[in-house]
């Protein structure tokens, strides 16, 4: 009896003990969290690959006298014509511009050919890199160039433009939490149907997005990682869906136990030794997925990497760790007013899965072909993807650095509006100013600051930023200037560098992600068979997920092109994902094998056992991810829609229909070469089993 007492007593304890560490980290990790979003970095550079021309130039940039500059452009039109009061009012403008801010050379007014346009380059060193110093520079000079009576007024450029991205990404960060906790917390009311039981997992997921903030700041601080605004938001977007996918599988198995256990503390021991592996698989295959990107070329992409993989490990440990913890603490009651009673049978009713799964089965090979036909045809909208987006059409409600692009592209057709860049040291900077005139394609070219062994030339192409002509001009000059030691650099240099990162990381990453994977589930399933079967399921919903992308965004929504960076965030994301929903369903497949079940039979008592559970998952992953679509950046909203949308066709059309034909029509070949593609013929254990899948 005293033994009894014992364990009794250390069964209580250890919930209490796991809750009061959570406290102690909170208390320790929380000032760290708040730091998080001052860590993030979101210029141009930041997201550049560290062997590009264009990072090299922005670097010695910051060596040059004054350091990094912040390139303005006041555009100032009248539809009918300038007058000369708007002269006048420019003029004045920019005295008052220079009397406020220590400019870098007088600003010259560059009128348009018709005579309705005037525009005033304008530089300053004098925020240097301090982005707040920065954006004040942009918003002080905005408020002294205002227009009226006609006269419009605009502040473009690229330092205007970094400023107005600051802002969306200031934003950013709260406004995703709040909304995908919102989303979150009306999926889980409607699943769990109880007034409390949605509060655990919940909260549960917010302390770990509060450990996973603290983490990327150390990161940040401790190896120098880079966090972008982009970064960010995904990772917190990750802390909330994937915690909530592990909490819904713990908690249905939760339930489960308790009917078969009558204390708490027992059933979820006996519920994470069920689903523990599928539970620990499914975020290793996440974390190597993400990991894999440290490969990337890309500054945003390999920052990416680490960030996403502290977010999913942070919502592992709490789910694993103070999910049950507060669960066993709560008891029974928590699940009111559906209470799992000892010894109760759940209620029976027509499972739908069930009735998916038997149908599905009757002509498996019919279903699967289908299934795939259906998949490719999709894959097919990939053809109708257009080119990277530019940068003016990167926002879905355009700033004012937009309009002021749009505006100088119209009126100055016979020049850029926007410099390249050029970086040349200082003993060749005469023969590369001559070489950068005499090249095709440049209107004129103009010497700039020098120092530290460097002198800085602006060039400006006949062609429009970011058209086929002036990738043709930047070719050129680099050709043209390779052998003078010259680096071209430059927004437009920069966002040519980053599409041809993106290409490269796809051929690296791409493999390493697929081998990160499959080595995983080898090592979960013990085979070789039903790995490939889950990775080429996938990557067939990645493909499908992709091609709806180009049906929707340029004829629906009316995008201008496609983040370079879709195709590879979108692989990683939805190959790592998608295989958690496999790994759940499959797991329990093969745990019914191995208690005697025969291959149809164990595929359908999985689905049906799992089935609910993974609907739930889905809806919410893909919904947290549907989140990104109301932000007012493209390329977020094109990941989240691509990712939404992959996730929805795994969860009901891939997991519920083709993995399960695939299983039925493989048989035993299934879980080749291990015991059970071996294993004879042998009557089920018995053991009760739920009738149907109840929503967790």
């Amino acid at each position: 009896m005293g033994a009894v007492r014992t364990r009794t007593g250390r069964r209580r304890a250890v919930p209490w003990v796991v809750v009061g560490l959570w406290i102690a980290a909170l208390v320790l990790l929380g000032p760290l969290a708040g730091k998080f979003a001052g860590v993030q970095q979101n210029r141009a550079v930041d997201y550049l690959p560290d062997s590009a021309d264009s990072t090299q130039v922005a670097r010695i940039q910051d060596e040059l006298p004054g350091g990094e500059s912040t390139d303005l452009v006041l555009v100032y039109h009248r539809g009918g014509g300038l007058t000369d009061a708007d002269r006048r009012t420019a003029a004045e403008q920019i005295a008052e511009v220079r009397g406020a801010y220590d400019l870098a050379g007088e600003p010259r007014g560059v009128p348009s050919k018709d005579g309705s346009t005037l525009m005033y380059p304008v530089s300053s060193t004098q925020p240097g890199q301090d982005e707040e110093a920065r954006d004040a520079f942009v918003d002080g000079v905005r408020d002294i160039a205002e227009g009226g009576g006609g006269l419009t007024v605009e502040v473009g450029g690229p330092g205007a433009l970094n400023t107005d991205m600051n802002k969306v990404f200031e934003t950013l960060d709260a406004t995703l939490l709040f909304a995908t906790l919102g989303v979150v917390t009306v999926l889980l009311v409607l699943i769990y149907r109880s007034p409390f039981l949605w509060l655990v997992p919940l909260a549960v997921a917010g302390v770990a997005a509060a450990v996973a903030m603290a983490a990327g700041y150390g990161l940040h601080e401790l190896f120098d990682v880079t966090v972008t605004g982009q970064s960010g938001g995904v990772m917190t977007v990750l802390v909330l869906g994937a915690g909530t996918d592990y909490a819904l599988l713990i908690v249905s198995r939760y339930r489960e136990e308790l009917r078969r256990h009558e204390r708490p503390y027992d059933a979820m021991r006996a519920a994470l030794r069920g689903c523990g592996p599928a539970v620990l698989a499914s975020s290793g295959t996440v974390a190597a997925g993400l990991l894999c990107l440290l490969a990337a070329d890309l500054n945003s992409s390999s920052g990416m990497g680490p960030v996403g993989m502290v977010g999913v490990l942070a919502a592992l440990v709490a789910m694993t760790t103070l999910l049950p913890a507060v669960l066993v603490l709560l008891g029974r009651r928590v699940f009111w007013p559906l209470i799992p009673a000892f010894g109760s049978e759940p209620k029976a009713r027509r499972s739908l899965f069930a009735a998916m799964g038997t149908s599905a089965t009757r002509r498996p090979a019919a279903v699967l072909a289908g299934g795939g036909v259906l998949l490719g045809a999709l894959a097919l909208g990939t053809l109708n993807l257009s080119g990277s987006i530019k940068q003016e059409d990167s926002f879905t409600e355009r700033p004012e650095s937009i309009t002021a692009m749009q505006t100088l592209a119209r009126e100055y057709p016979e020049r850029s509006s926007r410099p390249l860049t050029v970086i040349a040291p200082d003993g060749e900077a005469e023969a590369v100013l001559e070489r950068a005139r005499a090249t095709d394609g440049v209107a004129e070219a103009v010497p700039g600051r020098s120092g530290a062994g460097w002198t800085e030339i602006a060039v400006f192409a006949t062609a429009p930023p970011e058209t086929p002509a002036e990738t043709r001009t930047v070719e050129a000059l680099r050709a043209a200037l390779d052998p003078e030691g010259a680096y071209v650099g430059g927004p437009s240099a920069q966002q040519i560098d980053l599409a041809a990162s993106e290409a490269r990381d796809r051929k690296v990453i791409v493999p390493l992600v697929l081998a990160a994977v499959f080595v995983i589930l080898v090592g979960l399933l013990r085979s070789l068979v039903a790995p490939l079967l889950l990775l080429v399921a996938v990557v067939a919903v990645w493909g499908a997920a992709l091609g709806i992308g180009g049906l929707v965004f340029g004829p629906v929504l009316g995008f201008g092109g496609t983040d370079p960076g879709l195709g590879l965030l979108s692989f990683v994301f939805l190959v790592a994902l998608g295989v958690d929903y496999g790994i759940f369903l499959m797991h329990r497949m093969r745990e019914e094998s191995v208690r005697g079940a025969e291959p149809e039979a164990a595929a359908l008592t999985a689905l049906r056992t799992t089935g609910g559970v993974i609907a739930s998952a889905g809806v919410v992953l893909a919904a947290t991810f549907a989140v990104l679509t109301t932000l007012p950046m493209v390329g977020l909203v094109e990941l989240g829609f691509v990712i939404a949308v992959g996730v929805l066709l795994d969860t009901f059309l891939v997991r519920t229909y083709l993995v399960t034909t695939a299983s039925v029509l493989l048989k035993r070949r299934m879980w080749w070469p291990g015991r059970l593609s071996r294993a004879p013929r042998r009557t089920p254990a018995t053991r009760d089993e739920p009738v149907s899948a109840h929503a967790p």
